[in-house]
């Protein structure tokens, strides 16, 4: 699975014109099922968002995760992270997974991180989504776990 995170003051997502979520200051992340995940590299990718250090503390320092500061979470599924761009000008997209089988991880996904942290939003998966982000940094990571 792959997450490109991005600390943010706000971001939304609208389908059709209609907000279906979003959060105050947190993270926004990308998020993309590769053909060989499972429940191992979900609740791996979760633990990684949540805890990864990306907010500041006291001096400055990014040494504050998801979870020490209370953030929001909105989970975006985009299978193009996934994209095979290694050689000619046109995205190969069989290093993503196949929609039902990433529809069902990004969801296992959701489910476990609204277990675990207050304040998880999503776009919707499949649709054509519309996400408006104020990056504060800017601050973004890739994260993946095979």
């Amino acid at each position: 699975m792959i997450a490109l995170i991005q600390r943010v003051t706000s971001a939304r997502v609208e389908v059709d014109a209609a907000s279906v979520g979003a959060i105050g200051p947190g993270l926004l992340a990308l998020v993309a099922v590769q053909p060989d995940d499972g429940e191992t590299q979900v609740r791996r990718l979760l633990e990684r968002i949540v805890g990864y250090r990306v907010f500041g503390d006291v001096d400055g320092k990014m040494n504050r995760s998801l979870t020490d500061v209370g953030g929001g979470l909105l989970l975006v599924s985009q299978f193009t992270l996934a994209a095979d761009t290694q050689s000619g000008m046109r995205p190969g997209f069989s290093t993503a997974a196949a929609p039902a089988d990433a529809e069902r991880w990004f969801s296992r996904l959701v489910e476990l991180a609204r277990e675990r942290h207050p304040g998880v939003e999503t776009g919707r998966f499949g649709a054509h989504m519309r996400v408006h982000l104020v990056n504060d940094g800017p601050v973004t990571f890739r994260l993946e776990v095979r």
